[in-house]
């Protein structure tokens, strides 16, 4: 079988773990007499921010959602002066910010994710070994929001390590941190790679957590 073929095949199989994992949630729940019903989505992906040991953790706030795919809605690098001709509205339709902008692995210039990550429970995989159900609470008094994940997973066991994500903003003047500074040659980027540094931007990698199922009682 062919390489590429041989990568679809072990991709539908993780899918199907992840899926199959998803109908049998609930069961987990009911020794504490909850049982949170799931429903599958149309794949989701989480901009997470943490250490890769923890199972729980504060800031959730800062923590972003992608409901739909960004990759294909995604602008190449050798594309960005046809972008800035657009005034910033790529083909997919979503708004450029030079002042606050993503790239991926592919050196795609991504739309954001939506901020800050909703309440309630998801399930979530890096469609290697382990899914979980990633628990995000309400905002406390101080504008903070916990998470935890089940099963005794962390974020790397939930992490897709192939999907490379980063946020850059500029290091100085308004003007210093642009796309067009980025290294295409760095591209793609290693998975579990960090993203590469772009002169005069400050930038900050996230996690991707794929999100296969949501709650619908949460």
């Amino acid at each position: 079988m062919k390489p590429q073929m041989m990568k679809g095949v072990r991709l539908l199989l993780a899918l199907g773990l992840a899926m199959t994992f998803a109908l049998q949630m609930p069961v987990a729940y009911a020794a504490d007499g909850y049982q949170p019903q799931f429903k599958r989505v149309v794949t989701q992906y989480i901009a997470a921010l943490g250490d890769l040991d923890a199972t729980s953790g504060d800031n959730a706030q800062t923590w972003g959602l992608w409901t739909v795919d960004p990759g294909p809605r995604g602008v190449r690098l050798s594309n960005f002066e046809q972008l800035q001709a657009a005034g910033g509205v790529a083909p997919a339709k979503w708004q450029f910010d030079s002042q606050d902008w993503w790239l991926e692995e592919n050196g795609l210039i991504m739309e954001p994710p939506e901020f800050p990550l909703p309440p309630g429970k998801y399930i979530v995989t890096g469609y290697r070994e382990k899914s979980a159900v990633l628990t995000v609470y309400p905002s406390d008094e101080d504008g903070n929001r916990r998470w935890e994940l089940n099963r005794d997973a962390n974020l790397y066991d939930v992490t897709h390590l192939g999907c490379r994500s980063a946020r850059y903003t500029p290091a100085a003047g308004e003007n210093s941190c642009s796309p067009a500074q980025a290294p295409q040659s760095a591209f793609r980027v290693a998975a579990g790679a960090p993203m590469p540094p772009v002169s005069g931007c400050n930038k900050q990698d996230y996690l991707v957590l794929v999100v296969v199922a949501v709650a619908t009682d949460s």
